[in-house]
C-alpha cells in the first residue's frame, strides 16, 4: 500500500473532514486516519433497540439559503444532500423550570424571537431587541462568521465580556435573565468565566434558523466521505495513531499507527485533543511554557445521557428541544449539584425520523455529570473498536442514576415512563472512548473572559508542518468547527485565497 500523502490527518470528526476537502478540492492528496470503527466524532450514530440516536448533533442552525453554515457546507459540496427537519418557527427551544408552569420559547428569526417572547414579557421588548442587536453585532466582530475576508484581530473587549454579567446589565427581570441563557447547556455555561461572544457564536445561528438531521447526524460524515473520496482523498478506521516519525527537531515526517503501520506526509493535522497531540509529539518539541499552558487548560464538563426508545403511538413528537431546570435561579450552576440534587436541569430532544409523524419513536436527555462519579472505572476503555466490561458496579451506577433522572424527567413530562420501551445510557467514560476528549468534555476546553488569551491555541504550531483542528481551537459546535477547519487550511493555503475562493464559488 502507498502511504505516502501530501496531508496525514488525525481523526476523522467534523474538523478533520472539513479540512481534508477543502485540501483535496486545491489537488493535495490526503489520508484521514481514525481510531474507532465510526468516522465523525461527534457526528456519530448509534442504534438501540432498532432505534437511530445521535451522540452530539441534536440540531443545527444556520442553513436556510445564504446563511453561513449553508454557505460553507454548499462549498464543501454537501448541502443540497443533507435530509433535514426545519424544528418550530416559534420554538426551536422551549426554557421551563419547576418552579414556573409556563414554557419560553426562543424562536426563530430576530424580529420573531422579540415577538414570542414579548407575550410574556411585556415590557421588555425593547431590551429584547437590544438582545438580538448584541447578537448580531458580537457574531460580526469575527470575520469568518459571515466569510468575510477581514485580517484585523480581535477585539479583546468583546473576547473579555461576561455573558452573565451582560444579562444582569440588560435587564432587572430575574426570569428573563434566566430564559435568555437558559440554552447555556449549548457551550456549558459557567457564571463568573463564560464569556458573551461564545453565548453569542453558540446561539446566533440557530436564531436564524434551527434544523433536525433526518435519521441522525451521521449523514453529515457520509457526504463529507463522499466528497473527499470524489477529490482521491482516503480514509482510514481503526487506525489509532500512537507516535510520530522526526526528520530533525522541527519537521515530522510520518504518524505511527497502534498496528505497526506508518503514514509519511508533507503536511500534518490533528484533529484529536491538543493535550492528547502535543504529548505524543513529545514535550520536548515545544517552549515549555506552551506545552504546560495547553496541559493545564481547564476542560469543559462532560455528561451523562439518556436515550428513550417509545412503545409505539404513545408520546408525542415534538418538534422543538427543551432546557429545563429546577430553579430558574441556577441557570448559570446546574453543573454544581450534589449526588442528592443530580440533575440540576437537563436539555430533552427528539430524534427524527424520514417520515415523522404525530409520534415519536425515541427521545435524548442530557445533563451535566462531573468525570469524579465515574473515576473508579477510568481505567477501563469501551468501544466497538476495543470492548471492555467495566463490570458489575458501574452498571449499577447506570441504574441508580437513570433512575434517578427519570424521576426528574417525569416531573416534566408526566407519564412518559409509561411510554418507554427501552433505556440506554451513556456516561462521561462513553464520551471519553468515543469522541477522545480528556474527561468526556463536551466542548474542548473551558472560555474565561476573565483571560481571554490563555485558552487561545494557534491552528499553527512551532513545528513548521504539524497544523490543530477540531472543537478546542477556535469554537466548538458544528458552525464553530467548521469555521476553524477554514482557519487550519488558511493557515496552509493563505486566508485571503481560500476565502475568496469559497465566496467567488459560493457567487457562480
Amino acid at each position: 500500500m502507498d502511504k505516502k500523502y501530501d496531508v496525514v490527518i488525525i481523526g476523522s470528526g467534523l474538523g478533520g473532514l472539513v479540512s481534508s476537502i477543502i485540501l483535496a478540492k486545491e489537488g493535495y492528496k490526503v489520508c484521514v486516519l481514525e481510531k474507532n470503527n465510526q468516522f465523525g466524532g461527534n457526528l456519530q450514530t448509534f442504534v438501540r433497540d432498532k432505534t437511530i440516536f445521535d451522540t452530539g448533533i441534536h440540531y443545527i442552525g444556520g442553513l436556510e439559503k445564504g446563511q453561513n453554515l449553508y454557505n460553507y457546507f454548499k462549498y464543501i459540496g454537501i448541502m443540497d444532500e443533507l435530509r433535514l427537519k426545519k424544528m418550530d418557527e416559534d420554538a426551536y427551544d422551549v426554557i421551563s423550570f419547576d418552579d414556573d408552569d409556563r414554557e419560553y420559547p426562543h424562536a426563530q428569526g430576530y424580529d420573531n424571537f422579540v415577538k414570542q417572547l414579548t407575550t410574556y414579557f411585556p415590557d421588555e421588548e425593547e431590551n429584547l431587541k437590544e438582545y438580538c442587536r448584541k447578537l448580531q453585532e458580537t457574531c460580526s466582530s469575527f470575520p469568518l462568521y459571515n466569510l468575510e475576508n477581514n485580517v484585523e484581530g480581535y477585539d479583546t473587549k468583546i473576547l473579555s465580556e461576561n455573558a452573565k454579567e451582560y444579562f444582569d446589565k440588560l435587564t432587572n427581570n430575574k426570569k428573563l435573565r434566566a430564559v435568555l441563557a437558559g440554552s447555556n447547556f449549548l457551550y456549558a455555561g459557567i457564571e463568573d468565566k463564560s464569556p458573551f461572544y461564545v453565548h453569542a457564536l453558540s446561539v446566533n445561528s440557530y436564531m436564524q434558523s434551527s434544523w433536525r438531521c433526518i435519521n441522525g447526524g451521521s449523514q453529515i460524515t457520509k457526504q463529507l466521505i463522499k466528497q473527499l473520496k470524489k477529490y482521491g482523498g482516503e480514509t482510514y478506521k481503526y487506525k489509532e495513531v500512537v507516535g510520530f516519525g522526526f526528520n530533525g527537531d522541527n519537521e515530522l515526517i510520518s504518524a505511527k499507527t497502534k498496528d505497526g503501520d506508518e503514514y509519511f506526509a508533507d503536511i500534518f493535522i490533528s484533529n484529536i485533543e491538543p493535550k492528547t497531540t502535543l504529548k505524543m509529539i513529545g514535550e520536548d518539541k515545544f517552549r515549555k511554557s506552551f506545552f504546560n499552558r495547553i496541559q493545564n487548560l481547564e476542560v469543559v464538563g462532560s455528561a451523562f445521557s439518556l436515550y428513550l426508545v417509545f412503545k409505539p403511538e404513545t408520546f408525542k413528537y415534538l418538534n422543538h428541544n427543551y432546557y429545563h431546570f429546577k430553579d430558574s435561579t441556577r441557570v448559570w450552576n446546574a453543573m454544581e449539584c450534589t449526588p442528592q440534587t443530580w440533575p440540576e436541569g437537563y436539555m430533552a430532544s427528539m430524534n427524527v425520523s424520514p417520515n415523522q409523524g404525530e409520534w415519536a419513536e425515541s427521545m435524548t436527555l442530557i445533563t451535566f455529570m462531573d468525570f469524579n462519579d465515574v473515576k473508579q472505572w477510568a481505567d477501563t476503555h469501551n468501544t466497538t473498536a476495543e470492548k471492555e466490561d467495566r463490570g458489575a458496579a458501574y452498571e449499577e451506577f447506570k441504574k441508580q442514576r437513570t433512575e434517578q433522572f427519570l424521576k426528574e424527567v417525569e416531573k416534566k413530562f408526566p407519564g412518559i415512563r409509561d411510554c418507554i420501551q427501552s433505556v440506554h445510557t451513556s456516561t462521561p467514560l462513553s464520551y471519553r472512548d468515543y469522541i477522545g476528549g480528556q474527561y468526556g468534555n463536551l466542548y474542548g476546553y473551558v472560555k474565561d473572559s476573565n483571560n481571554p488569551m490563555k485558552t487561545f491555541i494557534s491552528p499553527k504550531t512551532k513545528l513548521k508542518n504539524l497544523y490543530l483542528t477540531g472543537q478546542s481551537i477556535n469554537m466548538h459546535g458544528v458552525l464553530g468547527v467548521t469555521i476553524g477547519a477554514v482557519v487550519t487550511c488558511s493557515e496552509i493555503l493563505g486566508k485571503e485565497y481560500l476565502i475568496n475562493k469559497i465566496n467567488n464559488e459560493l457567487n457562480l
